[in-house]
């Protein structure tokens, strides 16, 4: 069986405006960027295939980070592709604190390959964020949200989005610049997708 490629994908860019606190003293752009490259480190250490879609500090269109994904799926099989988007969820507009928190995983809407990465994905939260809620969904029987997210709906190997809580929460946000923290969003981010990956 050939190699997965496994693809992590970092919300945003420099250029994208009101992702941020509302003091300004986090910016999701930057965080996502580290959470994701740990990601990939961590995977490669582990003897996995592990790609950082967007190294670009700038904002890279949808149209051409779906294009990247669907490259790789052309060339590999989209079987042997998968995709994970990290993302930190906001409630407002960016200019005032929120009460919304949690953990939540995104999949394009039906039944998809996606499903089963976002379960992974679920299970490791529950492991490795003990206290916090994570946000589901079980009404078409498995934990993840539906979107019609462009990166979800149009890219062709198994997909998924997590919303690694909220930036403009004043708890989620001591949580996600804590050491503690950040290694917690990057362990169960590596045990899903690994997970997934022995489960094939």
């Amino acid at each position: 069986m050939m190699e997965t490629k496994i693809l992590i994908d970092n919300g945003h860019g420099s250029n994208t405006p009101c992702k941020c606190s509302p003091d300004r003293r986090y910016y999701e752009w930057i965080y996502t960027r580290e959470i994701a490259s740990a990601v990939v480190k961590h995977l490669q250490y582990r003897g996995y295939d592990a790609l950082l879609l967007t190294p670009e500090p700038y904002d890279v269109s949808l149209r051409t980070r779906t294009d990247r994904v669907n490259t790789w799926c052309n060339k590999l099989g989209k079987h042997n592709v998968c995709l994970v988007s990290i993302h930190t969820n906001a409630a407002g507009n960016g200019k005032e604190w929120m009460t919304a928190r949690g953990w939540s995983c995104y999949t394009s809407r039906g039944q998809t390959p996606g499903d089963r990465l976002a379960t992974c994905l679920y299970q490791a939260a529950a492991l490795y964020l003990p206290g916090h809620k994570l946000r589901r969904d079980y009404s078409d029987g498995d934990p993840d949200l539906e979107a019609d997210f462009a990166l979800l709906k149009n890219t062709l190997c198994a997909s998924a989005l997590s919303e690694n809580l909220f930036h403009d929460n004043p708890q989620d946000l001591l949580f996600l610049e804590s050491t503690l923290g950040r290694n917690a969003l990057v362990s169960l981010h590596v045990k899903g997708i690994i997970d997934y990956l022995l489960a094939k």
